[in-house]
Formats: C-alpha cells, structure tokens, sequence
C-alpha cells in the first residue's frame, strides 16, 4: 500500500519545496505576513489535501513525461500518476507506475480514461514538434489542434486542472526577440508554434468563459540527458554532447552565433511542479515565460571544451536555421519570478558539468574521464 506524504512535507522533506512556500515562511519569520494576506491560507491549502489529487500525462514517453511523472510519484505515491501515450512503454517504466494507451484523437478513449481513474490533474504533452510538425502539417494539425480540442472539453466537463506547455516557437518574426515578454506580438511561421498560440487563447478563453483552471508554462529550449534528441529545433543543445563524448567532433545545423532562450530539465520539472501547486488567486495570467539562459551554438561550444579542449565542430545549417531566426534569443520571465517566485538553479556551465556528468553514468568517453570531470567540477 502507498502511504501518502502531504506535498507540504514531502517537498521540504526533500528540498523540493516550491520557493513561494518558503517565501510565505520568510515573512511568518519577519512578522511581515499580515501585508501579505493572500498568503495566508498557503499552508492550509496543502495540508487540507485529504487524498493526493490523480494525475494523468498524455504523451509521456517524449522529454518531460518520463521525468515529470517520477517527480509527481514521489509526492503522490505511484499509482496516482498514470502515463499514457501511443507506443509501447519500456519494462522499466512499466514497473514503476500505471501507464496507458491513450490517443488523444480518441474523445471516447480519453473520457473512460478519466473517469474509470478519476482524474483530477491532467498533464498534456502530446503534440509534433516544430520541425517534425512542418514536414507533416495535417498530422501536426490534427493531433496539436484536434487533439488539443478533446482535452480542453474533458477538463471542462469533468472540472480537471489542467496544464498544456507552449514553447518559444509560439512567437514569430514580429515578436520582440530580446526580452521577449508575456504579451507581444506572436504571429509565429510554423503550425507548431500556430498550434501553441491557439492552445494559450483558447486556454485563456475557457478559464473566462467556464472557469476551468487552465495553466500553461512557454517553456525555451529544454536539455536533458535522459532522452534522445527529437528533432526540435533546439537539439543540437542535448546532441552536441553525446556526439562529443562519442566521436569528439559535431556538426551543427545551426548557425555559431543563433542565440535561443535554454533551461535545464531538472529546473523544466521544477518550475511546472511548483507552478502546479500555486493557488489560482496567485496567478495574475494564464501563459507564463520561464527561461533560465540564452546562449549561441558557438557559446556552448566554449563552454564544453573546457573539459573537451579538442572537440572539433563544423556548421552546416539546414531549415531549422529558419526556424530558429524566427524565435526569441532572450525570454523576459519576470512576470513568473514575480507572481510566484521562480527561478532558475543552473546556469550554461552548470549545465555543462551536469550534462557531462549525467552521460557518463551511463557510457565511458575516449575524450574526457568522469572522475578527472568530478574533479574539476569541484575545483
């Protein structure tokens, strides 16, 4: 049997505790709570959480489903958080929790799912991404957007909080690139990011018109080791280092001066785990930016050869490049920091060291030794 851990206890048990908790206990701390009022039902809001709340994840075999559902078993306990999505899962995901076939182009299929689990959370990753998206338009508009749609119904119908990611491909050329904010122009030139603006609108819209608690987090290029490149447009970023562990050279699709927003999965995670917790009276907005750094092909090669001096890398840009001229080289998340107190952990070397590191549990590399890396991380 699952024993329960309240999320206010587990998340301080394991320093992963949302910073607007801690924010709230600074001020209890200063004797400043009373100018803060809306904080003041905080703690009772999740210690008045008799059951944990049952979570399900569409397309949770892509970058963050796998991740984010071991962070959300680790507060609610395995069995409140079902995977699903449309391949076979492996044996070790199999082990650790329920997982499902779910196409969310099946309303049908969806609605049992929901109910026969009782639903409470749903977490909707499923979509085509940006450059995948462009070489098959009418699949990308029917499951970003015909997908989407069946969601969106079920988490009214049956009062779910629900949670779709949108991305920096939801902006365009006319958008500000530099300091990109929450609320600009987006008009962006690909069906994924078409399909992400029509995702925050029509979020926005049944938040107004039916109340459904709906949240969405633009997330910039994510990097991770845990997953193999997808063929995003921001890939090269995770790419890069397994192609320089191996064969200690990489070709870049992208230009070395293409700066993009990035964020390191662990703080990904992080940040739609706190977010998921925040009351709604905290939320001034439906759609926040979040980011951690902004970096170019040829920065990041800089800072890995500090560990791989010789690393040979050549450029050779392909479509993405168009992609990516189109997108914002630097997020403002200022509103997210401000609302409810995000931040970021790593910065690009930290990211370096971690993506490093994180690779070579699991193969060796001809081009750099992980205790020598440990070493040198710790100098």
């Amino acid at each position: 049997m699952n024993s329960y851990l309240s999320p206010y206890k587990f998340l301080k048990a394991t320093k992963f505790l949302p910073q607007w908790v801690l924010k709230r206990e600074k001020f209890i701390q200063q004797g400043q709570l009373s100018a803060y009022s809306s904080l003041s039902n905080l703690h009772g809001n999740f210690e008045k959480l008799q059951k944990p709340p049952k979570i399900l994840i569409t397309g949770s075999l892509g970058q963050l489903g796998t991740g984010l559902a071991a962070k959300f078993r680790e507060i609610y306990g395995p069995s409140n958080v079902v995977m699903s999505d449309i391949i076979q899962a492996p044996d070790h995901l199999l082990n650790k929790g329920p997982y499902l076939f779910a196409d969310v182009l099946d309303f049908k299929n969806l609605q049992e799912i929901i109910v026969n689990h009782r639903v409470d959370w749903l977490i909707h990753f499923s979509a085509l991404l940006s450059a995948i998206g462009e070489n098959n338009v009418p699949l990308a508009m029917r499951i970003n957007i015909e997908g989407l749609h069946n969601i969106m119904e079920l988490a009214k119908q049956y009062k779910l909080r629900l949670f779709v990611p949108s991305t920096i491909g939801a902006f365009g050329p006319d958008s500000p690139l530099n300091l990109t904010p929450d609320v600009c122009i987006q008009r962006p030139k690909t069906i994924y990011g078409v399909s992400k603006v029509h995702a925050e609108l029509l979020g926005e819209y049944y938040n107004h018109k039916f109340g459904l608690d709906f949240r969405c987090l633009r997330f910039p290029g994510v990097i991770s080791a845990d997953t193999a490149p997808g063929g995003g447009t921001t890939d090269y970023a995770v790419d890069i280092f397994l192609k320089a562990l191996k064969f200690g050279k990489f070709k870049c699709y992208l230009k070395p001066d293409t700066r993009l927003p990035m964020i390191y999965i662990d703080d990904c995670l992080r940040a739609l785990v706190e977010y998921m917790h925040v009351p709604q009276d905290w939320l001034q907005r439906r759609t926040y930016n979040i980011t951690a750094m902004s970096f170019t092909p040829a920065e990041l090669v800089q800072a890995i050869r500090k560990y791989i001096p010789d690393l040979e890398v050549t450029y050779e840009p392909d479509s993405r490049q168009k992609i990516a001229e189109n997108w914002p080289q630097v997020f403002d998340d200022t509103n997210a920091r401000k609302d409810w107190n995000w931040s970021h952990r790593l910065d690009i070397d930290g990211l370096v060291r971690e993506m490093l590191v994180k690779i070579l549990e699991t193969q060796s590399s001809p081009y750099v030794d992980r205790n020598t890396l440990m070493a040198q991380s710790n100098a």
